[in-house]
């Protein structure tokens, strides 16, 4: 095996959904760093693997990526890899290959399973284009306005939740947009694995009523504003900035318009300023 960091995807549910150029590399570097020994143990176990496991993971990163990468200087291989999906996509993996990148070291990516891409491919929401946010912020406060960020955004966004939060933030997105077309995707690949399509609200309705589908881990897929939404929530807000200006100096209606549909401050101070000359 080639002196090199391997990025090994590994299955996110099912256990055969590994390719074999993922097994060969496993059963042939010097080293496997690993998110959680234990988990990885019992993928190797399957597959009749054995190799030698060290632990990386978000709370040793600096610390073992550094040893990681002098190992790899001295000729050795390491493949690198998460509980489940791809390294590095909303788990630990950044530090290293950024410090192998920066030491010459090569890096070699071994692709498979991703939530992700999983659950988009399934999705029947437009995917050609989309963002990807990882997972929403803890705090309530700050999770509603990170998602308010989305109400006139056109591609498609995914969000990964954990089911502790779930819950409260399907309230949330019903509150922001309900009437929006969105997937949720839980235990992909699994024994119990749903996907389900509906609006948010609907959603929101039906996974409070099901016990069961508050467990697992989710990929929430929220469809794009489409052109008739923008334009109605761009009419409301000429609406209520024409009566606010009757009122109120340009820079006050539009922070209150701004607080009111989360808009932006300075295209709504130039659409008030067009509204006040005409």
């Amino acid at each position: 095996m080639e002196s090199a960091i391997y990025i090994v995807a590994t299955p996110i549910g099912n256990l055969s959904d590994i390719t074999i150029r993922a097994l060969e590399v496993l059963a042939g570097v010097d080293l496997i760093a690993a998110e959680d020994t234990r988990h990885t143990k019992r993928l190797l176990d399957h597959h009749g693997i054995r190799a030698k496991l060290i632990s990386y993971h978000e709370h040793n990163e600096s610390e073992k990526a550094l040893s990681i990468v002098e190992e790899v200087k001295n000729g050795k291989s390491v493949a690198l890899v998460s509980d489940a999906g791809t390294p590095l996509i909303s788990d630990p993996g950044h530090a290293l290959v950024g410090l192998a990148k920066s030491a010459n070291v090569k890096v070699v990516p071994v692709p498979g399973p991703s939530a992700l891409i999983a659950a988009l491919s399934a999705s029947g929401i437009p995917c050609g284009r989309f963002i990807y946010e990882g997972f929403l912020p803890v705090k309530q406060q700050a999770r509603e306005t990170f998602l308010e960020r989305f109400r006139y955004e056109d591609r498609t966004v995914v969000f990964y939740e954990s089911p502790h939060r779930v819950v409260d933030t399907l309230e949330m997105l019903a509150r922001l947009f309900p009437d929006r077309v969105m997937v949720i995707a839980r235990e992909l690949t699994k024994r119990f694995e749903t996907i389900t399509r509906g609006k948010v609200k609907e959603l929101m309705q039906w996974t409070i009523a099901e016990e069961d589908q508050k467990r697992g881990e989710f990929v929430l897929i929220l469809a794009g504003a489409d052109t008739l939404e923008k334009s109605a929530d761009f009419a409301s807000q000429d609406k209520l900035l024409q009566k606010l200006l009757k009122h109120l100096p340009p820079k006050k209606a539009v922070q209150i318009v701004a607080e009111v549909y989360s808009g932006d401050k300075k295209e709504l101070y130039e659409r008030a300023i067009e509204l006040k000359n005409t």
